[in-house]
This record gives C-alpha cells, sequence and structure tokens, in this order.
C-alpha cells in the first residue's frame, strides 16, 4: 500500500509540473540565481561562488546568491554591489513560534550522509521547498550534493537548472551516490572543477543531464602584488578539520623546524580541530614555530608575505589557495590528491608532490624547497605561467558559453559542434530521461 502511495503522489507531482511547463514564459537565462548553503560564511566554495556572480553580474546579467542560512550580519568575502542576496533562515534573529519548533527537527530532504547535513532542518527544508517551487524561468545553479538533489527533485520544469559539483563523486558516501545516480540525470547540466571528476560522473551516470562538462575555477582578484620569496614562511590556508591533514602538516613541520628553527609556519582559518591542532603545536615544543594565525578576508596580503604555500589535505575538490598562492608567485609543496592538486600542480614545474598522508615526504619536499633557492624560484615562476590559464575572463567565458547552449537546447535552436574544442572536458549530448 505505502508503494502504490508513493506512486499516486510521483503522478500527481508530474501532473503539476506538466500543467507548469505548459504555462512558463519563455525559458530566459537573464536570471541566475545560486543556491548556497551559508552565502555569509567563509571557504573555497563560498569565494568561488562570490567571484563567479561578480563576473556574470560585470556582464548584464541579473544575478542573486540564495542562502539557505544566514549566521552573519555582513559577508566574510567582499561581493560585487550589483549581487543580490537572499535568505531563507535568518539565524541571527531568535526563532519563534512554528519556526522554533521545526527548526528543532531534522531534515528530511537533505541526505543524513551529507556532509552537511546538520546544518539543515525541517524549517529550511520548507522555506527551500517552497523558494523552489515559486520559481518559473531563469537559471539555478546549486552549489553542493544535497542542494543539487533537493533541486533535481523539487524544481519546476521552466527553470534551466546546473548543478555545481566542489568535491569530488568518489568522496560521496555510498547512499549520496546512489541518489546523484538516480537524480543528476535531470538536469540541464551538471559542471565538474576536474577532468577526473567528470570522468567519474560520466561513468557512474547511467542516465546522464543534457550536458556534462568540467569548468574549473577562477583566480579570484587579490590586493598587493608578487611575494618576494625572502622570506622565510610557509603558509597553509583552510578550515581546521582532519580532511584538511593540518595535524599532519605540524607533525611534518617537527622536521622543518630541527634543521630551519629559523623558518615559520603560518596556518589561517578556523575550525572546529583548532584547540586539537593548538595542543598537538604545544606538545611538539612547536610554540613560535607553528602560528594558528585564525581566518582572514585577505588571503592575497598573507600569501604575499610567504615564499611557500603547502596543501596537506587528504583529498580536495578544486582548492583555491592553490591557486591564489600561484598567481601570487609563490613554491608550492602538496600532497598528490588526484581530484584537484594532481591535476593542477605539473611536478617540479610549478611545484611538488607528495605522496598522500606521508608526512615524512612532506617534510623532505618542504625541506628541498626552503635548501634549494633555485628550486624554489623556478616553482614560483612555473607556478605563475600557470595560473595565466585560470583567468576569471577565460574561466568566466566559459560560464557564458554554457548558459547560451543551454539556452539554446531549451529553444530547439541548438546546433551540435562538429568537434568538440576538448574532448577531455564535456560528452556528448545525452537528452534528460525521467
Amino acid at each position: 500500500m505505502a508503494r502504490k502511495g508513493k506512486a499516486a503522489v510521483r503522478r500527481l507531482y508530474n501532473g503539476i509540473n506538466r500543467r507548469r511547463a505548459r504555462k512558463a514564459p519563455p525559458p530566459s537565462i537573464q536570471q541566475v540565481r545560486y543556491l548556497i548553503l551559508h552565502a555569509y560564511g567563509m571557504g573555497g566554495t563560498i569565494r568561488t561562488i562570490f567571484n563567479q556572480a561578480g563576473y556574470l553580474a560585470s556582464r548584464g546579467y541579473d544575478v542573486e546568491i540564495v542562502s539557505v542560512v544566514k549566521e552573519a550580519e555582513q559577508p566574510f568575502f567582499p561581493i560585487d554591489s550589483r549581487v543580490r542576496f537572499r535568505f531563507l533562515d535568518d539565524r541571527t534573529t531568535p526563532a519563534t513560534g512554528l519556526r522554533a519548533r521545526l527548526s528543532r527537527l531534522p531534515s528530511r530532504l537533505i541526505p543524513e550522509e551529507e556532509s552537511a547535513h546538520h546544518r539543515f532542518t525541517l524549517w529550511t527544508d520548507l522555506r527551500l521547498a517552497r523558494y523552489l517551487r515559486s520559481l518559473d524561468t531563469g537559471v539555478l545553479i546549486a552549489t553542493r550534493p544535497g542542494l543539487n538533489l533537493v533541486m533535481a527533485q523539487l524544481t519546476p520544469p521552466g527553470v534551466i537548472t546546473i548543478g555545481q559539483e566542489h568535491v569530488a563523486y568518489r568522496t560521496q558516501p555510498e547512499s549520496v551516490q546512489a541518489l546523484i545516480r538516480w537524480r543528476y540525470r535531470r538536469f540541464d547540466a551538471l559542471v565538474t572543477l576536474t577532468k577526473a571528476d567528470l570522468r567519474d560522473y560520466r561513468d557512474a551516470l547511467t542516465k546522464k543531464p543534457k550536458k556534462l562538462i568540467r569548468i574549473p575555477n577562477a583566480i579570484p582578484p587579490m590586493t598587493g602584488g608578487l611575494a618576494k620569496l625572502d622570506a622565510k614562511v610557509a603558509v597553509a590556508v583552510g578550515r581546521l578539520t582532519r580532511i584538511k591533514g593540518f595535524h599532519r602538516l605540524i607533525n611534518a613541520w617537527q622536521q622543518v623546524a630541527a634543521r630551519h628553527p629559523d623558518w615559520q609556519l603560518r596556518i589561517y582559518g578556523a575550525g572546529p580541530q583548532e584547540d586539537n591542532l593548538r595542543a598537538q603545536i604545544a606538545e611538539l615544543g612547536l610554540d613560535g614555530k607553528v602560528a594558528l594565525m585564525g581566518p582572514t578576508d585577505d588571503v592575497g596580503a598573507e600569501l604575499e608575505k610567504a615564499s611557500i604555500y603547502v596543501m596537506s589535505s587528504r583529498h580536495e575538490g578544486f582548492p583555491m589557495t592553490i591557486l591564489e598562492a600561484m598567481a601570487k608567485g609563490l613554491a608550492v609543496v602538496s600532497f598528490a590528491s588526484p581530484h584537484g592538486p594532481k591535476e593542477m600542480i605539473t611536478h617540479e614545474f610549478d611545484g611538488l608532490l607528495v605522496k598522500p598522508r606521508t608526512e615524512d615526504n612532506l617534510a623532505a619536499a618542504i625541506n628541498q624547497v626552503i635548501e634549494d633557492e633555485d628550486l624554489r624560484r623556478d616553482l614560483a615562476a612555473g607556478a605563475l605561467e600557470t595560473a595565466k590559464s585560470y583567468d576569471l575572463a577565460a574561466v568566466g567565458a566559459q560560464w557564458e558559453a554554457l548558459l547560451q547552449e543551454l539556452l539554446a537546447r531549451r529553444t530547439g535552436t541548438y546546433i551540435k559542434p562538429d568537434k568538440p574544442t576538448d574532448p577531455a572536458a564535456e560528452s556528448p549530448a545525452e537528452p534528460a530521461q525521467d
């Protein structure tokens, strides 16, 4: 009986969507909305979305960032004044009545295994569902698996939907992967940051969105100039979580400090591992050698004061801080995570790649860059060359081209090119199936 009931609800829902599709206004790409968890927080995804949104706003698009929650009064990162914000759950104000009751209950829309499930509630479910069902045209771009899945499930058919993935498919729990394989086929497009992740989605999705494409992140504008490479400082940036591997980096720095006591490691960021990392620094006798600097809203200024950038994450989607370090002319040392650093860094040209989770190897690579000034400057020069291919204008043009293609597909005017310009970057067109 329960199965029959679900089937009846699904038929009713599909019928409503068909009626809405007949009454929907013509497809449009003029309005672009980004759906994000917390726009006023800090993190690589937020900076990336601000960067994209600002570019499209500068090109005349009507751009809005729709944030599920609001937990601060002002954005942590700067944003183009032409970009508007909308918040579905303003947590800076006390919750009362129905909002208070539903906010105490867990989300039913976001999968429990999604890493940010605890940030969503039954109240955000209600607000999110109402918002999505209120749309009738324009473009909606969601930015994490949970939001992508809800967008695929609830967005009316008149809206052009784009799923944007910032975390590698293989790192998702199997239950989330199963939902991805079923629902992502409904998108107009799925955008990955790396070619490796694009291949994984292409292999995993038996029924694909209309468009599968890789568009990397662009380097955001940064203040100041290039690093001079004479500062005895190495820098790492990121949320203080286990996945970022700062505990491994601190262990490795114990070896670096033994050989180069005049060098300092500065870690910028905040997060739940802060107390543990401070205790680790004290236990290893690295006070003054390793400093937890807290968060910064001017990453460029801090990178400019350093000579080496270190990435110690267990795995990464597409770490913006590597690009920013390259653009500042730093020598980069990173674990060779397959879906990010390994694709972004050419070993011994613009950085050094180290076998993941090997603290001794990480220490040896850092020492090598410290002790060999010619190598340090050669890597920095290669990094500057690599950074040119991630210029905002070049990456932004790819987004505009995608929007134009999706509009052409919706209006039936799309003509498939004879030969893709970048065979590794996209899949052949394949209609979505219900």
